[in-house]
């Protein structure tokens, strides 16, 4: 889920719940005391052993909460370990080569959420000395951190009793409540948010992390990640499926509903393998406003640029100047981007005539310089692949 925009006092209090069963639950102080505890003593027994959890300082969590958002635990943790041995704390981040950074963070996608955390690092180092903020209200005012991301920092660092609301929780909450309506209409967040700031233990030790907000977030999310999960929830082992209104009215598969679900478009993109007689291959920078902008990547083009082969031909040689002759086609790749299932359809090419001294972002160069490179998903794959056909 992505973060909105907030403050401490938008965090509601009143409960604009979907119907009286859904308010009646929420308002239950005994019954939110069974959950909380049963939460509580599940993840005291079953958290994984993750990095950050070993060492909870806000940088490292603020790394692990960025690197999660739309990626897997387990696809995180490598990232993560080279991502903290380079850049070890704010200071270190602030310092970073961007085309560095964004190699080391290549392949975990969603690049502006690294670009955001450069840009949230300088502004650590310049306003609060370095460290991150400990104030909701600093933490929220970074670039990249919104009402869900500020909570989750700060109360899994700092033991701070402050609510979260993610994809996991949304499910977790929305389930143990059995909240009907879609949980992405306004007053469902709302209800939802209410929900998670009231389960917060109230009364705990601030260093006490085994039964505060730290393990209590922590925990719905856990819960959400391994048990309660989208499709054929592990309700026999859950820890909370007594208290589970969801469970109890056999409603699993219709709860968390949902708006109608994406639509998704076919799309053909093109490429082209246009090599010198150094062995070196034409690559680009991508410039900014486009997609993996500052990445690297064989030319590429797709609509409006590039409606078929014979228009991406066109476009590729005025880019250039001179003549691009697309020879055969050699590869096709598919992959996905937001609403796009995309066909990359790749070509051999050859390019005569025009200036010797290529203009920038083109240039010419060699796969080993491109593998010190930050590369698109699809470059990358490309690259491999021309590496491993001993192409020319």
């Amino acid at each position: 889920m992505s973060d909105s925009p907030s403050t401490a006092a938008n965090i509601p209090n009143a409960i604009p719940a979907a119907n009286a069963d859904t308010a009646a639950t929420v308002t239950d102080a005994r019954w939110r005391a069974r959950v909380r505890s049963g939460l509580l003593d599940w993840f005291a027994e079953n958290a994984r052993d993750l990095p950050w959890r070993r060492d909870p300082s806000p940088y490292r969590v603020w790394v692990s909460e960025i690197m999660c958002q739309q990626t897997q635990v387990a696809t995180v943790v490598p990232y993560f370990l080279r991502f903290l041995k380079r850049y070890p704390d704010a200071t270190a981040l602030a310092k970073a080569d961007e085309s560095e950074l964004m190699r080391i963070w290549e392949g975990l996608g969603y690049y502006r959420r690294a670009r955001s955390m450069h840009a949230a690092a300088k502004q650590i180092v310049e306003i609060h000395d370095g460290a991150f903020p400990l104030q909701y209200r600093d933490a929220i005012a970074l670039p990249g951190i919104g009402r869900y991301t500020a909570g989750a920092i700060l109360s899994i660092s700092s033991n701070l009793p402050l609510p979260i609301l993610e994809g996991n929780t949304i499910r977790v909450f929305s389930r143990l409540i059995a909240m009907r309506d879609s949980v992405d209409e306004k007053s469902s967040q709302e209800t939802l948010w209410t929900f998670s700031e009231q389960l917060l233990p109230r009364r705990f030790s601030p260093t006490d992390r085994s039964r505060g907000p730290a393990s209590l977030n922590q925990a719905a999310m856990e819960l959400g990640a391994l048990i309660c999960t989208p499709r054929e929830p592990k309700c026999l082992i859950c820890p909370v499926a007594k208290m589970c209104r969801t469970r109890a009215a056999g409603l699993q598969a219709e709860i968390p509903a949902k708006t109608q679900k994406t639509k998704y478009e076919a799309r053909s993109e093109y490429a082209a393998l246009v090599g010198d007689n150094q062995g070196r291959w034409l690559v680009r920078q991508i410039p900014p406003g486009n997609r993996f902008a500052g990445m690297w990547d064989f030319p590429k083009a797709g609509p409006p640029d590039a409606s078929n082969a014979e228009h991406f031909q066109g476009w590729l040689s005025g880019h250039l100047g001179g003549e691009i002759r697309l020879v055969e086609m050699v590869k096709t790749m598919k992959h996905a981007v937001t609403k796009f299932r995309i066909t990359l359809n790749v070509y051999r090419a050859t390019r005569t005539g025009g200036p010797k001294k290529l203009a920038n972002p083109w240039a010419f160069r060699s796969p080993e310089q491109l593998r010190h490179l930050p590369m698109s998903t699809t470059g990358r794959r490309l690259l491999n692949w021309v590496e491993k056909n001993h192409l020319k």
